[in-house]
């Protein structure tokens, strides 16, 4: 599973519907960066074991819950989520490849800093007939530009991006943080437009 939701209750629902899919319990939980709405369900998936770019593990649950309360979720659903929140138990540095068991591997990159100081990324192998899979976090967004916040490394971003694009190829599909699927193309205009925005040199 890829990044846990906002709440216990997201998290949970999340988990059903990756239950059902692969019809079985979620045994590996990685999460792409530090913000509330992608590590506050964690705690819904008990028994899993948690990934996270090193350093991600050192963010304060206090933080986390008044982000969460400022962006409109509950305040007793930040609170019950931050005091339960769950620790990666691995740091990633570098690569990790995680094996899923069955011929399956994944391959799990610690590419940032940039939309946040500990990004990490997923790529999921091609299979039969069937691309490579990029799961990107907030590194790539579709449904609106990339949000930058105070723990973003703008200069770093650009970078972080073409690491991207190193791991999946031109025919990989890329999975972003929030919004549709996407392709190369879309993370290259992504990149230049952030390294625009940012003056960044190419």
């Amino acid at each position: 599973m890829v990044d846990a939701g906002s709440s216990l209750a997201e998290g949970a629902r999340l988990r059903a519907c990756a239950e059902e899919l692969a019809g079985h319990r979620v045994t590996d939980l990685a999460l792409t960066h530090p913000h509330f709405d992608h590590v506050l369900g964690a705690a819904a998936f008990a028994g899993a074991e948690v990934y996270a770019a090193v350093g991600a593990e050192t963010v304060a649950a206090d933080e986390l819950r008044a982000d969460a309360v400022r962006c409109g979720l509950d305040e007793a659903a930040a609170m019950e989520a931050a005091g339960t929140l769950v620790r990666p138990r691995h740091p990633v540095s570098g690569e990790w490849t995680l094996d899923l068991g069955g011929g399956r591997q994944v391959l799990l990159a610690n590419v940032g800093p940039g939309h946040s100081a500990h990004d990490l990324a997923v790529l999921v192998p091609a299979g039969p007939g069937s691309p490579e899979v990029v799961f990107c976090g907030d590194l790539v967004e579709e449904s609106g530009e990339p949000q930058a916040g105070p723990d973003a490394v703008p200069s770093r971003w650009p970078a972080a991006l073409d690491r991207l694009l190193d791991l999946g190829g031109e025919d990989a599909l890329y999975v972003p943080g929030h919004g549709a699927v996407v392709d190369a193309a879309f993370v290259r205009a992504q990149r230049d437009a952030l390294a625009t925005r940012f003056g960044v040199s190419p």
